[in-house]
């Protein structure tokens, strides 16, 4: 039988968070020694150990078939990849930096600057779209400290908290990309691995889903069922089941964690008593 070859960063926490990911989706991965290529003991793939930036090309050539990487690297690299998966972790910025004591008046602002970076693809195609003319300076890392040494007069980089900056005399003025951690594809897998590719990601939506749901059972008098019901439709339907005390009814649904605190309010608004919340480990449709 074949296996299916996943490429990830080899150490930090993008491979951290990817392992996890796959151990979620009942993937155990065998690699006491951190070597390059380790199996899954349970699920018919492979993992391979790779620099993030070298991940896409393993791909494209066939090597691996599949790939978690952030999404600012697929950009930037430019490789035919099909993007799979969204994975909301690994989440990040790109953006436009320049010295704490200038003025920013719009993207106008870089015309005619150097900029340096080290996504050179991404800040072009970028400039292109608002019709800015500036020098792209590619260097590679420590790139905030370009302006203080008379390299730049702006950069262009990853920003996750802004202390770099800060701690550098700039200030974050442009978001240029919004990245997250992805699942991509080549376009040459064969119809077996295509098969272990679709059964993988039906795992991992079920965890996705389940991390960002969560399951409540609550008691509620019957003549403030319809009203309750109305707040937490669940995923097709929520659960009513009668209580032992006359006039009132146990009710179980799922609720969405972007309206967590809003629909709890609006539940006990609506008579809704002895509210349990419990994670769910998995939700599959």
């Amino acid at each position: 039988m074949q296996k299916l070859r996943i490429a990830i960063q080899k150490s930090g926490r993008l491979s951290e968070k990817s392992l996890q990911l796959l151990n979620d989706c009942g993937i155990s991965v065998s690699n006491g020694n951190r070597t390059l290529l380790a199996s899954g003991k349970n699920f018919p793939v492979e993992i391979l150990y790779l620099r993030d930036d070298d991940i896409p090309g393993y791909i494209e050539d066939g090597v691996a078939d599949v790939g978690i990487l952030g999404e600012n690297v697929v950009l930037e690299k430019g490789n035919d990849l099909s993007v799979i998966n969204r994975l909301n972790f690994a989440r990040c910025r790109m953006s436009i930096a320049i010295p704490r004591n200038e003025e920013y008046n719009g993207v106008q602002y870089l015309q005619g600057k150097r900029i340096a970076t080290s996504y050179p693809r991404i800040l072009k195609n970028f400039l292109q779209q608002n019709n800015i003319e500036a020098d792209i300076h590619e260097i590679l890392g420590s790139v905030e400290i370009a302006p203080s040494i008379g390299l730049s007069g702006a950069i262009f980089d990853i920003v996750s908290t802004g202390s770099t900056l800060l701690s550098n005399g700039l200030k974050e003025v442009d978001i240029v990309l919004k990245s997250e951690a992805v699942l991509v594809s080549g376009n040459n897998l064969n119809a077996e691995k295509q098969a272990i590719l679709d059964k993988l990601v039906f795992r991992i939506n079920a965890v996705m889903k389940a991390r960002t749901n969560r399951y409540v059972l609550l008691n509620a008098p019957n003549n403030s069922l319809d009203k309750i019901i109305s707040i937490i439709p669940g995923m097709k339907s929520p659960t009513v089941v009668p209580l032992a005390e006359e006039g009132w009814s146990a009710v179980h649904s799922v609720i969405g964690e972007e309206r967590f605190w809003d629909v709890i309010d609006e539940l006990k608004e609506a008579g809704a008593q002895g509210l349990l919340v419990i994670p769910i480990e998995k939700m599959v449709n």
